[in-house]
């Protein structure tokens, strides 16, 4: 169910591999280039685990070799779930979870959402704990209330797939991109109750943190902003 997107508008970074050099050479080769990009941009190690997620992941491979810098689609549910949410609420989640919480696994960005990629059945499990939680309007004794409204969440599982940023696609690139890029072939994935947790951290936040330590920069925040070490 992989399925390479073809349209020809897509932004290219002008960086197709030469004759006689394979994906995983490019991609080790750039990353002595990217040590202060680093966080956004995929491995070697990543782009096979991106591909994993495929019934034919040396297809795959194939194609993004021939094509690195377009944005491609996935299939959810065997490597991975995605949790998909509003850019803003999604930026204020992983503020909850790199500064209070265990990190986050890959997370991208596309057409104002943002994606947090989730341990496999994320997405059968966290709609229900959702629901239990009763976000906004409590119950008779009052309790489980929470600050703040919850935003759409749709969450991806089995039978669905996702748009993929590029694996070569630089940071001031348009379209899709990664803030966490994967970065190893066994990345770590958040389950229902890591994203739960995230979720309700930043419902009952008034306001956001104002305490001049935020990860995320002024202006257009760059992808390098978590340290992937501090990943559980």
């Amino acid at each position: 169910m992989s399925a390479w997107l073809s349209d020809e508008t897509t932004l290219r970074t002008g960086t197709a591999p030469h004759d006689g050099v394979g994906l995983f050479d490019m991609l080790r080769d750039r990353a002595g280039h990217w040590a202060d990009d680093r966080a956004a941009q995929v491995t070697a190690s990543g782009a096979a685990w991106l591909a994993g997620a495929t019934p034919y992941p040396r297809s795959t491979l194939s194609q993004w070799e021939t094509r690195p810098g377009a944005p491609g689609v996935l299939p959810c549910g065997s490597s991975f779930d995605v949790v998909n949410v509003p850019a803003l609420f999604g930026r204020r989640m992983l503020e909850q979870l790199w500064t209070e919480g265990p990190g986050s696994g890959p997370v991208a960005t596309h057409r104002g959402r943002m994606l947090l990629f989730a341990s496999p059945g994320t997405a059968q499990r966290l709609p229900s704990l959702l629901a239990w939680e009763e976000w906004g309007a409590g119950t008779a004794g009052g309790a489980r209330r929470h600050e703040g409204a919850l935003p759409p969440v749709l969450c991806h599982g089995t039978g669905d797939a996702v748009t993929v940023p590029p694996l070569t696609a630089g940071a001031g690139a348009g379209g899709p991109r990664w803030v966490v890029a994967p970065d190893t072939r066994s990345p770590w994935l958040p389950g229902p109750d890591v994203l739960l947790w995230a979720c309700v951290r930043v419902c009952r936040s008034a306001a956001p943190s104002t305490t001049g330590n935020s990860i995320f920069p002024p202006a257009d925040a760059g992808a390098n902003v978590y340290d992937v070490t501090r990943r559980r």
